[in-house]
């Protein structure tokens, strides 16, 4: 049972004054990532708007790299939280009809902050480089791990690891049990990468306005129809003819 001694200390006033700075520093740029799109983010702008000077900025981001780092991690967590959000509401349902709408959430997002999107998956910023495994990556791996969790949460290592998939390459089955870091088996990891690159492509196509000719009434329906095929063939793959392993509606 957690004492006292286990509850983390309060924040003191000046760590609150600091993050609550910080908060608004990161707003700032959201904002002007929204309005400008993301080659437009800059430090004197952010500045200015918060009438603040540039090296004051300096004292909560020591350099643009440090400020991009933490607009995209935020940016990330705000997707992150979107698929959560979407999952959470959706009816009770089985699998495929809960990892649906978390698909449509993540879509839905997308089309609603197209900016954002492109700050994230669009051509990346000028000299900007992510710190390896740092927060940005780290924020990715949580919207991986949420369709992860929803989607072979139900299911034993073993019929993973059984999943009827393509013959993979030992090379490669050795590359995705390194990736996973023992989370997931090989066959199983191919089938959330692909799950994954089928759902982000049709959505970066939608974003970035290479679907118009389907019409915005039936772009919708289009990609739910597409996602539930793709989330059904999977769920077989693993649960076999009999549907072990499925979870209970």
């Amino acid at each position: 049972m957690p004492t006292d001694d286990d509850a983390t200390p309060p924040l003191t006033l000046r760590e609150r004054r600091r993050a609550a700075a910080t908060r608004e520093i990161l707003d700032a740029a959201r904002r002007q990532v929204t309005e400008k799109g993301p080659e437009g983010l800059s430090l004197r702008g952010i500045a200015r708007d918060l009438r603040m000077s540039v090296q004051s900025l300096y004292h909560y981001f020591p350099s643009r790299d440090a400020l991009v780092t933490g607009l995209i991690t935020a940016t990330y967590d705000d997707l992150a939280d979107a698929v959560r959000t979407a999952i959470d509401t959706a009816p009770d349902g089985d699998v495929v009809t809960r990892v649906l709408a978390g698909t449509e959430g993540y879509r839905r997002w997308a089309i609603t902050h197209p900016e954002e999107f492109q700050l994230l998956y669009g051509t990346p910023l000028r000299g900007y480089a992510a710190p390896p495994d740092g927060p940005t990556t780290q924020a990715v791996r949580r919207i991986s791990a949420i369709f992860h969790e929803e989607l072979f949460g139900g299911f034993t290592p073993e019929q993973l690891a059984a999943a009827d998939t393509a013959r993979l390459s030992p090379e490669l089955g050795s590359h995705l049990a390194a990736m996973a870091d023992g989370t997931l088996p090989p066959p199983a990891t191919s089938l959330l990468l692909s799950l994954w690159g089928h759902m982000h492509g049709l959505v970066v196509l939608e974003v970035f306005g290479h679907t118009t000719f389907i019409g915005a009434d039936h772009q919708a329906e289009l990609f739910r129809m597409s996602m539930r095929h793709m989330l059904e063939d999977a769920h077989r793959r693993i649960a076999g003819p009999t549907g072990q392993g499925q979870r209970s509606p």
